[in-house]
């Protein structure tokens, strides 16, 4: 069973997620602010990466930065999702390294596309889009 861990700091859109990736038969861990994810990636990296961009005050992308300079998890695939889908955004989560970016409210058929097209791959380090 893959592992998705699902960083998101709105308890709302975390059962959200939560109650989605189980109905579709992953593992979901969560974490709800940077030092959560980090412990949590750290304990037992995850099959692939939902992150919230905004975390509070925190900024999220910074988990996806430090995966990719990390050989042990780069190839973990770091999908963002976010209120944020703006063009400079977009190009904000593509350069911190996420693989792909869904826009909430949550579309739950291209979240799984994504996935699946993410989870796909073979496990060398990931690139963007």
């Amino acid at each position: 069973m893959r592992r998705i861990l699902v960083v998101e700091d709105n308890a709302l859109n975390l059962e959200l997620l939560r109650d989605w990736l189980e109905a579709e038969g992953y593992q979901v861990a969560s974490a709800e602010n940077l030092q959560q994810a980090f412990s949590a990636i750290q304990e037992q990296p995850p099959d692939a990466i939902l992150l919230d961009v905004q975390l509070g005050v925190e900024d999220g992308l910074s988990i996806a930065s430090w995966i990719r300079r990390q050989p042990a998890l780069c190839h973990i695939p770091v999908i963002a999702v976010t209120a944020h889908a703006m063009m400079t955004e977009q190009d904000r989560i593509f350069q911190a390294g996420c693989n792909a970016y869904v826009p909430k409210p949550v579309n739950f058929k291209l979240l799984n596309e994504q996935l699946e097209r993410w989870l796909a791959l073979p496990s060398g380090c990931q690139s963007k889009e």
